[in-house]
């Protein structure tokens, strides 16, 4: 039975091969950067205020042009096809019915054009810069004749962690080990939902500029991580800007210097991440430093956090806490693992359902009351 995130977590766990699910689930080295940016939200506990006639509610937030039934958008994440067939497509369509925005995946499984346009401001494109610009260029190209509106670009996995948990699954590069061919046999229905529609996935976005040899499977992963642009700084980030006429955030700030100055460079927003964990272990949890760099950059400036999001609870304390929107990414793809669009539709139901939930009890009657004076720090 669902009846929160956690059993998506737990159902995936049982319904993917453990390669497929450590992938989703797992972090960089020891994973303590993982396991913190779900401790930084028991950090905090609220002070609800009572009396208050909150009987009618309201969720929704906007960021520039983009109109969100709730303070939520779904976050980019790569090869979604090896959870299930066509999954870039359920995500984008229950973010749809849910009025919220999906965000798409340079290294998505279905390629730009695969996804249709939808609400007017509700598709954005991560994107991750590559070391041929004309690729880049093409990108943002295509990125607006499928009708994105605002541009996300990483800057934090230039250099990609040490994922320790992946790694044991494999005998060499992208070879997956006996052990885990065995595990694979043992999960037919994944074979049926994942494999058998289309067969083994590829890297829709990245197919045209890809070598023929690395256009199916996993062999696209390294020649992408061959590609990487590791020179990535501030003046590629201006240029980025000089050719992206809508809105543009970016994705991986954790510091006020440069909070500061991606706004000043001309970004509309920015994305507060330690890319799920994924990156460099041991950094500060996005949620720890949120409410630092919001005093530092300012009311006006639009501010999203990822990482460690379960729970309405947990959206809630982040908007607090100065976040305008957050972005849930792997209890999206437990949803998805197990029960497709419907699940990433009960997944997003459920989650805005707790958002109403926790507003009521704490009594506000919309995101825009919440803040600090509703939080305490819990005491150690």
């Amino acid at each position: 039975m669902i009846v929160n995130l956690e059993d998506y977590r737990r159902q995936a766990q049982r319904a993917l091969p453990v390669f497929a699910f450590d992938y989703v689930d797992g972090g960089a080295d020891d994973q303590r950067t993982l396991a913190d940016n779900r401790a930084a939200f028991d950090r905090w506990q609220f002070v609800a205020t009572m009396l208050r006639d909150v009987s009618v509610r309201r969720l929704d937030v906007q960021l520039g042009d983009t109109a969100l039934a709730a303070p939520c958008l779904i976050a980019p994440t790569g090869y979604n096809g090896m959870l299930r067939y066509r999954a870039d497509q359920m995500l984008a369509q229950a973010a749809e019915r849910a009025g919220i925005t999906y965000i798409q995946s340079t290294v998505s499984t279905a390629s730009l054009e695969d996804i249709p346009a939808g609400r007017t401001g509700a598709r954005w494109f991560q994107l991750y810069v590559l070391k041929d610009r004309s690729v880049t260029v093409d990108l943002l190209r295509r990125a607006r004749a499928a009708g994105c509106t605002n541009l996300v670009v990483s800057v934090d996995a230039v250099h990609f962690g040490n994922r320790e948990r992946d790694q044991r699954h494999y005998r060499k590069p992208m070879k997956l080990s006996l052990a885990s061919y065995l595990n694979v046999a043992r999960h037919p229905g994944w074979v049926l939902r994942t494999l058998v529609p289309g067969g083994m996935p590829g890297f829709g976005n990245l197919r045209p500029y890809l070598p023929p040899q690395y256009r199916r499977g996993v062999g696209g992963a390294t020649y992408f991580a061959q590609q990487m642009d590791d020179t990535l700084n501030w003046q590629t980030l201006a240029w980025i800007r000089s050719l992206w006429q809508g809105g543009l955030y970016v994705k991986g700030i954790l510091t006020i210097d440069d909070a500061e100055a991606a706004l000043a460079l001309g970004a509309d927003g920015l994305i507060l991440s330690n890319h799920g964990g994924r990156q460099l272990d041991g950094s500060v949890s996005p949620l720890t430093v949120l409410p630092e760099i919001r005093r530092a950059c300012g009311p006006a400036a639009r501010i999203l956090i990822d990482g460690g999001i379960r729970r309405g609870t947990d959206v809630v304390k982040a908007l607090a806490l100065g976040a305008n929107a957050v972005l849930v990414g792997r209890p999206i793809l437990y949803a998805v693992a197990v029960a497709g669009e419907a699940g990433v539709v009960r997944a997003l139901t459920l989650l805005t359902q707790e958002i109403d939930r926790t507003l009521a009890q704490l009594g506000c009657r919309s995101v825009a009351e919440l803040g600090p004076h509703l939080l305490r720090r819990r005491e150690i």
